[in-house]
This record gives structure tokens, sequence and C-alpha cells, in this order.
């Protein structure tokens, strides 16, 4: 039987994923399940939710695993950017909660709306109140689009107006509107950075890429006029290595970029964006196409609660959490995971894949009143993609060092085999951290 030139390079690049993944680990499972009657609660049926308790439910015996969350469908967040591309379709991002708990969850399918971490204590959105041992929250983040004034969420796919993270929808009307601005044949497309620390903060980045791609498939390009805002002191990147490259590759491609400058207002009929800049004062911008990054924070439930940042530069908005650890700093029964914990880095899918076995040692060893051992390098990962068909594996973590995972390919250079891992092999990758496997 013959085999294409490919599949030797995809048989590698899947073990590579998998065994770098098990490699790249900060600890090891533990020889045999530890025996514990504590009751675990997870508040959050996400990524980071469901692949914790498919780990603590196959780590521990004799404990009580509950998982708190209503969402009952499942989306595939790192695919958002390739449908807001044209590329995929919704329905390849979907899947059910339930397909992905393991026996012996029990799976509440109702919201938090109060955590009372004195009390050791949570309130649902059906009035059910439950007492914990050990809670891990793993809610995700709050996109606060009701920040931007004059905006609401039901507005993307309308007035040249586009967003990718809001959802699987809203990733389609984005192509949608970035397809009507190339039939135009002409026009100005703005993209935005939010001053907030961001879930996946590379997508913005993504989509003004892959949309100069598609502008310059037209044959026109220079019919179209691109400009990015950014909020940060001439960044649009926290990692050097990778912020100067996207902004030498833009002058290349007569991108406008205007820093020191948030989006705070629209006027959706008349296709005007109003940005405040860092001395205070205010301008507007007219566009035809304009992509929105919401303001980002943990959920309000988490906000108002006192296992909330209370100073530094996460105060207010973000769980606060030991950013090695991952364990709360004043209330040591408490971990969190995911988009909602408060550290320098760690906002990707890819992290919750590094955060989720340090939590689950460090919990193991919590409930048997040992030392926490297992450390948190701030691992994020990022497939930038740079153009349709090309993209760089960005891999780094705390203080903005580099960590790349495979010795064949370049974390600073763009490549087709990127791109092919981005769009083939990082589902089933993702897929397999769900099961708590990797």
């Amino acid at each position: 039987m013959s085999t294409s030139p490919t599949q030797p390079l995809r048989r590698k690049l899947l073990l590579g994923l998998a065994a770098g993944a098990t490699a790249a680990s900060p600890v090891a499972l533990l020889a045999k399940p530890l025996q514990s009657q504590a009751h675990i609660v997870i508040l959050g049926a996400g990524a980071a939710g469901i692949a914790m308790a498919n780990r603590l439910r196959r780590s521990i015996t004799g404990a009580r695993i509950t998982l708190v969350g209503a969402r009952a469908q499942h989306h595939y967040q790192p695919g958002y950017t390739m449908i807001a591309s044209g590329l995929w379709q919704p329905e390849r991002v979907l899947s059910s909660t339930g397909q992905w708990l393991g026996n012996g969850i029990d799976w509440l399918t109702q919201d938090v709306t109060a955590i009372d971490a004195r009390q050791q204590r949570v309130e649902l959105s059906n009035q059910q109140q439950l007492t914990y041992d050990l809670l891990v929250v793993a809610t995700g983040c709050q996109l606060n689009y009701h920040e931007i004034e004059g905006f609401d969420v039901s507005m993307i796919g309308q007035h040249g107006i586009g967003s990718v993270y809001a959802s699987p929808a809203a990733a389609q009307a984005t192509s949608a509107q970035i397809d009507a601005l190339v039939s135009k044949g002409e026009g100005r497309a703005l993209f935005t950075l939010s001053n907030t620390p961001l879930k996946c903060a590379g997508a913005p980045l993504k989509m003004t890429f892959t949309t100069l791609s598609r502008l310059e498939k037209t044959g026109q390009r220079e019919r179209f006029q691109v400009d990015f805002f950014s909020p940060y002191p001439n960044r649009v990147f926290a990692v050097p290595t990778y912020n100067d490259f996207v902004l030498r590759r833009w002058q290349e491609q007569k991108v406008g970029f205007f820093d020191q400058r948030v989006l705070t207002g629209l006027d959706a009929p008349n296709r005007t964006a109003f940005f405040t800049h860092s001395d205070g004062s205010q301008s507007r911008e007219l566009y035809d196409f304009i992509h929105l990054v919401p303001p980002m924070s943990a959920p309000d439930v988490v906000r108002a609660s006192d296992l909330v940042w209370r100073e530094g530069p996460f105060a207010n908005d973000w769980l606060e959490v030991d950013q090695y650890s991952l364990q709360h700093r004043r209330y040591p029964n408490v971990f969190g995971v995911g988009d909602v914990i408060g550290t320098p880095f760690g906002k990707t899918a890819a992290s919750v894949k590094m955060q989720a076995p340090v939590a689950e040692h460090n919990i193991l060893a919590f409930l048997s009143g040992q030392p926490l051992t297992a450390r948190y390098n701030g691992y994020t990962s990022c497939p930038l993609i740079t153009s349709i068909g090309r993209a760089i594996l960005s891999e780094f973590g705390y203080e903005g060092k580099l960590l790349p995972s495979f010795g064949f390919i370049s974390p600073t250079e763009e490549s087709w085999l990127v791109w092919m891992m981005k769009e083939q092999m990082l589902q089933p990758a993702y897929n397999a951290m769900l099961h708590g496997k990797v």
C-alpha cells in the first residue's frame, strides 16, 4: 500500500503533540489513586472544568466530584478564528458537554451565582447550595462587550461589525461581514485590541492577517485601507519576539498602526468608532468593517467573591492564585485553572493542557497533607496565523521566555507545517486534553 509523503509527517506530529504534552507536563501521575472522602466541586463546564473533572475522577477514589455548569453544548474555541476566516463551518467546533464526561462525575446543569469561600459553600442558579471540601474554579472569562458604549453583542454581523470571540455563530457572521467588504471592492477595515488580559490574545492579530489574505486575493489590495488600533505603546503582543515580527510584517503589508488608543464607543448605523487616547483625548474613525475585541475579566460571580485578587495588576478582575502552584493564596482548599486565573500568561487551551496536571498533582498533595511541588511555568501556545496557509508556532511562558516543544519546528519562523497543525491536528490533541489523557 502506498502512502502520501505527508502521512509519516502527520504521524510524527501527532505523536509529538501527545508525547510532548506528557513530557512537558511538570509532573507525573501518581502510581496509584488517592483514597479520599472529600467533596470536590468544580465550577465551570468548559475545557478546564471538564479536563479537571476527568483527571480527578481517575486519580482519586472515594471522593465525590461535582461539576457545576449549565452549558450543554461544548465549543472548541480555538476553531473560532478558522470560522471567522471563512475556512470552517460552525458545526466543526460543536459537541455536547456530556459526551466528554466520564463515569463518576456528578454534573449539575446550573450556573454558580455566589461563592462563599469562608463557609466553603456555593449557590447555584436554582437556589441550591453546595458545600465543598475542595473547590476548583474553572469558570473561564467574561466578555464585557457592554463596556463599549453604544454596542450590543447582537450587532455582530450587522453594520460591518465582526468579533471572533462571542460564539461560533458570531464568528460566522464576522466572516460574512468580511465577505461584504471584499465584494464592495474597496473600503476601510479597522482591527482593535482591548486593554485587558485576553483569552487567545493572538486572535485579533490572526483576524488581521487572514483578512489581509482575503483582500490580497482580490488582486486589488491597494483599494482597501487596513488599520490596527492598540491601547499599548508600540505593542500588540506581550512577547517581544512576536510583537516585533507582527509590527514589521504589517509595515511591509501597509497596515496602518495606531497605538495608545482604546475603543470606547460605537455608532453602528453610521459606522463610526470612538477611541480614547492615553492622554484622555478622543477621536472618531469611520470604517466599512471593524473587528471588536471586548474587555475581559473573570465572571462577575468570581469578581464579587473573596476569591478575587485584592491588589496588584489583577485586582478586582481575576481569580487570585499563586502563579506557580495554582493554589489560592488565601484559601488553600481552592485552586484555579484556565482563563479565570490572574497570572501573567496562561489564557489559551494549550495553557489548560499544562495547568491541569499541575493543579491535579497539587490537589492530591493538599489532600494528602504533603507539600505542593508541581509548578506551572506560564506555558502558553498560540499558532499565530500570518496568512491563510502559513503560521508561526508561538510557545512561551513567564517573562516571555520561548518554550518550543518541537525541535524540528522553529518557534520564530512561519511555515505551512504549523498551519497544517492548526488546521488538522490540534483539535484531536484538545479532545485528548478534555478526556484528561494529556
